[in-house]
């Protein structure tokens, strides 16, 4: 007990937030609209803008790194620039520029972010898609798909013959092929495009800078228009979160095919002048060594992990004393995003950060989507409590709806996309009467009277369903809530039950524990969290540990870490019956009411 008040009363590290701003508009029969009033600067309205100035501010400061045998392949902000340049005078005269995007192929790398860079300066869009739909064994209908929804002008791949199986679907026959490695006949060497002559950047901020895939937990993924202006109002908004003149220093694996990765790390990185190091680490026993390697070279400012990731760095910080000193010496600010993340982890990063530097680390999370630049809310002062979505950034307005006894939350600002590429059908749907985008979520105020104490994700309303009986479940409540009374046993859950006489769950095992570790766990936490349930759709009747992780390849996790819900299901098919069997099988957790 006394480890545990020390801890909450150590002081917080200075995140260098810039002062809260809120102003509240409460409506009739309970609608609340809130909104930040806090200024943001426009000087980059374009992607390549920011790259222009800090090219100029701080030509040899680094832009981004990434590992090559022991040490670190750099760039700079004049290199960059300069190749950045030279790319889109090869472009051009490869004579692909123009209206239709370029599709990348290509996991996180120094050339794939140059070559973005290069046709966004040129007004041309790109469209990073998965890595997993074009590499052996990916299910090629994904990709077509994407190629059917975005039509590119052109391909570029990091390397032709790892990405050999998705370059060989029909559905790209006929188009150029840029190579980073292993050009393939026929193919366009990335080195031909350096030898080009310069072109200037010529992009506007009405421009379309990016078209990213939605993750298709909800349907097929549409392509959402993001354009100069949004993306870089959307840097701007959250440097604006900040009174902190200096850059970050970030290591993240976040993929650039999502808004995350792309818009929220690696563009608000460069918008803010920071370093990048690009982390091939995954929150998976098998890849997060390489993660552990990079912290060991890395001291960041401000990190940022799926809870998956954070669930094994905390076993690592625990017992590496080295790690945690170097980790620990000039972060300023955590964050989790794409889950929930448990307490009870969140509390044992704070015990470490606590015994190894005398603070603690303000820890949070934000909420968006692709849609919504994607940052449309976060936690932007001091904070310890684990699944707060925060309040609005600047320059945003959150409207608040009560709806089936929950509120359905909607989004205006600058950084909200205009819709979705050759859907102008789908704009009408997906914005409100007031012009708010509608996301099919639902927030609650962490008090009521005072909203500016927050928010907290209160689901998915898409995901919500009903028992036989009736019964309403609200999955995101109950998803989070068992999964944080499991602990670090489980890493996240699929909720089942619709049309059935009770809920069940199929959890996802840790990689670090074992299986009776695992099943104690779950018999342990369910029965406290059933002790406090409310009501048959509030509890939890029957438990399966899954065999295995999520698989990304058929998108029962998306690449910002967030299971899909229905998809899982579907794919999990044979468990969710075995999960409900009558007699249930022995691996089947029953819990009594």
């Amino acid at each position: 007990m006394d480890a545990e008040l020390r801890i909450a009363n150590a002081p917080f590290r200075d995140p260098r937030y810039a002062p809260r701003r809120l102003e509240v508009d409460r409506r009739a029969g309970g609608e609340l609209v809130l909104t930040n009033p806090t200024p943001f600067s426009t000087r980059f309205l374009t992607t390549t803008a920011a790259l222009d100035h800090w090219a100029q501010a701080a030509p040899d400061r680094v832009w981004l790194a990434e590992r090559s045998g022991d040490g670190w392949r750099t760039i700079t902000f004049a290199e960059a620039r300069e190749r950045v340049g030279v790319l889109a005078g090869g472009l051009r005269e490869l004579g692909v520029v123009g209206a239709k995007p370029l599709l990348i192929l290509s996991a996180n790398a120094i050339d794939h972010a140059l070559i973005k860079y290069a046709a966004m300066s040129q007004g041309m869009p790109v469209a990073p898609v998965s890595p997993q739909y074009g590499l052996k064994g990916a299910n090629l209908a994904r990709l077509t798909h994407a190629v059917e929804v975005l039509k590119p002008a052109c391909v570029y791949t990091e390397d032709a013959a790892l990405f050999a199986h998705g370059l060989g679907a029909d559905c790209l026959a006929g188009l150029p092929v840029i190579a980073g490695r292993n050009a393939r006949r026929g193919d366009v060497p990335l080195e031909r495009l350096f030898a080009a002559a310069p072109a200037p950047f010529t992009a506007t901020p009405d421009d379309h800078a990016k078209y990213l895939l939605t993750s298709g937990s909800t349907g097929l993924p549409k392509a959402v228009v993001c354009l100069h202006r949004n993306v870089s109002i959307n840097a701007a908004q959250i440097e604006a979160c900040f009174d902190d003149p200096e850059p970050p220093v970030m290591l993240h694996s976040a993929p650039w095919s999502h808004s995350l990765g792309a818009n929220a790390i690696l563009h608000m990185g460069l918008h803010r002048g920071g370093t990048l190091y690009i982390d091939h680490g995954q929150p998976t026993a098998a890849r997060f060594g390489e993660t552990i390697r990079n912290l060991h070279d890395v001291s960041p400012t401000y990190q940022n992990m799926v809870p998956a990731g954070w669930m094994l760095l905390v076993d690592e910080l625990e017992k590496d004393e080295a790690l945690a000193r170097k980790f620990f010496a000039q972060v300023r600010l955590l964050q989790y995003g794409g889950a929930a993340l448990g307490q009870a982890t969140a509390d044992r990063i704070q015990a470490v950060a606590v015994r190894t530097v005398g603070e603690r680390i303000s820890f949070g999370s934000g909420y968006g989507a692709t849609e919504t630049g994607p940052t449309a809310c976060n936690v932007h002062w001091p904070n310890a409590r684990m699944g707060m979505i925060g309040l609005p950034i600047p320059g945003t307005s959150v409207r608040l709806v009560p709806e089936a006894g929950k509120l359905d939350f909607r989004v205006k600002g600058p950084q909200v996309t205009q819709g979705y590429l050759g859907r102008p059908d789908l704009a009408a749907s997906i914005f409100d009467d007031e012009g708010f985008y509608v996301l099919g979520d639902a927030a609650r105020l962490v008090d009521p009277e005072d909203p500016r104490e927050g928010m907290v994700f209160d689901g998915r309303l898409s995901e919500n369903f009903k028992l036989a009986s009736g019964t309403f479940v609200g999955v995101g409540d109950l998803r989070i809530g068992a999964v944080s009374a499991i602990g670090g046993a489980v890493t996240d859950a699929v909720v089942c039950g619709e049309g059935r006489e009770a809920v069940g769950l199929l959890l996802y095992p840790s990689p670090t524990r074992s299986r009776d570790e695992i099943e104690t766990a779950v018999r342990e936490g369910l029965a406290r969290f059933n002790a406090h349930a409310k009501g048959a759709g509030g509890r939890v009747a029957r438990a399966l540990v899954l065999p295995d992780a999520p698989d990304p390849n058929a998108g029962e996790i998306t690449d910002k870490g967030y299971i899909a819900q229905s998809l899982a299901r579907a794919r999990r098919a044979e468990a969710v019956e075995r999960l409900f069997a009558d007699p249930p099988p022995p691996d089947v957790m029953v819990f009594p009411a």
